[in-house]
């Protein structure tokens, strides 16, 4: 099909030069290469497209007809290829991204604006939700995952990771004391993503697994996060996401030597031949957050 396809274009350049020979210098081909090409396309139709004479060819009654529709289709084609080509150079359009929600709300929103105001021509289409969206069936330019990479067949290029570190509001603090070592807890109330029975933490030299127990079981950063601000427990996450909390005194860090193992975060999209505004998109977040 592709060789096809090369034939029309070479046709309809044949045509527009009036002869083999111009069209073999247009196109960078033998004047040889080009009779031999077109001879085998009316083989391949059946019937005749060109007279040929010493002096010029002329388009028989079937090779005007022939002419008129390849001409659109080669034009339609060098347009689509311009316009990908701008598409590249020039970000634009509606770039559909799945994100994680708390994540998302508490971290990414003021990136996202300050990508919106460099590329004027973008328009976003943003869903928030924990599921697992297919890239292959759903129409989504990439998606933001947390944790463990998707499945092989899709594309997933590492933006950061996050390290996460112990936080607890003042009033839990000062209600139930402050651990001195990871062993001690074990008898706080710790608030874990879906009832974690164990925290794993490293102080660079050392790791130490600990029991950890609490009253909430939680699918929601965001929720465990605004627990601990009604003084409801230890939690572990990423500094980033408490950012606001720490500056503001509501939320203080715990056992400062210890903390969790990182976590990385993806940018995960079903090819590798990517858009202007998902490319800029991906390599922006991966400049924002490697700072």
């Amino acid at each position: 099909m592709d060789d096809y396809l090369n034939d029309m274009a070479l046709f309809v350049e044949v045509v527009k030069a009036r002869g083999f020979r111009n069209a073999g210098q247009a196109m960078g081909i033998p004047n040889s290469t080009v009779s031999r090409r077109i001879s085998a396309l009316e083989k391949t139709i059946g019937l005749r497209l060109l007279h040929r004479t010493t002096r010029k060819i002329e388009l028989t009654e079937a090779g005007l007809i022939y002419f008129e529709r390849c001409k659109r289709i080669v034009d339609e084609a060098r347009l689509a290829h311009e316009q990908l080509g701008e598409m590249l150079a020039q970000p634009s359009g509606i770039l559909r991204v799945s994100l994680p929600v708390d994540f998302a709300v508490t971290y990414l929103a003021p990136l996202v604006v300050e990508f919106a105001e460099l590329y004027p021509g973008i328009s976003f289409d943003f869903d928030l939700t924990p599921r697992r969206i297919d890239l292959v069936s759903e129409p989504y330019d990439v998606a933001i995952r947390i944790g463990e990479s998707e499945n092989s067949q899709l594309i997933a290029r590492t933006l950061a990771s996050l390290t996460p570190y112990l936080y607890a509001s003042p009033g839990y603090l000062k209600r139930s004391g402050e651990p001195d070592k990871p062993g001690d807890l074990a008898r706080h109330e710790c608030l874990a993503i879906l009832k974690a029975a164990a925290w794993t933490l490293h102080d660079g030299k050392r790791t130490t697994t600990v029991p950890v127990r609490g009253r909430f079981a939680l699918n929601s950063v965001g929720m465990i996060r605004r627990l601990a601000l009604l003084d409801q427990g230890i939690v572990l996450m990423p500094q980033e996401v408490v950012a606001e909390d720490l500056a503001s005194g509501t939320l203080r860090r715990v056992l400062p030597d210890w903390h969790g193992a990182a976590v990385p975060i993806y940018a995960i999209t079903e090819t590798r031949l990517l858009p202007a505004k998902t490319q800029r998109f991906i390599e922006f977040l991966q400049q924002r957050l490697a700072r």
